[in-house]
């Protein structure tokens, strides 16, 4: 019998977070219901050999260099809908689970037609009293997207939602077929969001389902220890850059002078703040990420 789920899980340079990822899912999660792909981004610390030896059943992809979260996670994607899949799992691989998550979220998915993605309530790795992704949501005045801390209670079922996070997502194949896969050119960070619009935009729902849950670390990948902190200062560049281009394609224009308001105050913020820790590095990226968000033409990102 032809398995559902293809869980996707991209490595580059976690291994050891990798292995206690998959490690958990064989121990919680019916294996019945799914293989795992591993698409290794071009990690350069032997981390494919030693998945492979650890874990020679499982389905690897080689991609020959960092091709971000968006078109590293698409390499699996589009395994997964070739060989026929009817179900995509995305998943972080610096997360545990201690249930089975599998058959929670594809249950939900079988009964809700109308839904293209669920995701599950994610929870600090550190403190799995703490929520740390829930429900995904818009400010459409203020130009921002959040998630919420809440913690759901014994009696919540799903919320239909405006977004969905990459940090684990079970997605529909067919719906992907419609859609596209994630925006390549966002390479990492708001990916995510964007398609969640696509999908909506198409007509389905996305899905938050708290009775399902999932432990993160958060952000494994992004730490470097530098002299201007742990947090890469390329990030800064990334999600200033993917928040304007998110807005210029889906904000409402109708909104747009609160929103270069309130976010401008933002990043003036942040950058202030930067100047004055003598963080120059990430002050620069910033600045040229917010350039690109503004002048970028808009039919070199979404062709």
């Amino acid at each position: 019998m032809h398995k559902p789920v293809a869980i996707i899980l991209l490595n580059w340079n976690t291994p050891v977070h990798t292995a206690n990822c998959i490690v958990s899912l064989k121990q919680y999660c019916d294996e019945h219901l799914f293989n795992i792909i591993v698409a290794d981004n071009g990690s350069t610390d032997g981390s494919l050999h030693l998945l492979k030896n650890q874990f020679p059943d499982l389905i690897y992809i080689e991609n020959n260099e960092n091709l971000g979260f968006a078109e590293g996670n698409n390499s699996g994607l589009t395994y997964s809908i070739e060989k026929g899949y009817t179900y995509s799992l995305v998943m972080n691989t610096d997360t545990l689970v201690d249930n089975d998550l599998v058959s929670c979220l594809t249950a939900h998915l079988d009964n809700h037609l109308q839904a293209a993605a669920v995701q599950p309530a994610i929870y600090w790795m550190h403190d799995k009293t703490k929520l740390w992704n829930g429900e995904g949501s818009f400010n459409k005045l203020l130009g921002t997207t959040s998630s919420s801390t809440k913690l759901p209670n014994n009696s919540d079922t799903f919320k239909t939602v405006e977004w969905v996070t990459g940090c684990c997502i079970l997605l529909k194949n067919s719906a992907l077929l419609m859609s596209g896969l994630f925006n390549q050119r966002f390479f990492l960070y708001y990916e995510d969001v964007e398609l969640s619009f696509r999908l909506r935009e198409i007509g389905y729902e996305l899905h938050y389902l708290p009775l399902c849950k999932l432990y993160h670390e958060a952000g494994v990948a992004a730490k470097v220890e530098k002299r201007e902190g742990f947090l890469s200062p390329v990030i800064h560049y990334y999600t200033s850059r993917n928040h304007v281009w998110f807005l210029r394609k889906y904000g409402k224009s109708v909104f747009y002078p609160v929103n270069i308001l309130y976010n401008g105050i933002y990043y003036l913020s942040v950058w202030i703040y930067f100047k004055l820790r003598g963080r120059n590095e990430k002050a620069r990226f910033l600045i040229k990420g917010l350039k690109e968000g503004v002048f970028t033409p808009q039919n070199s990102i979404w062709p």
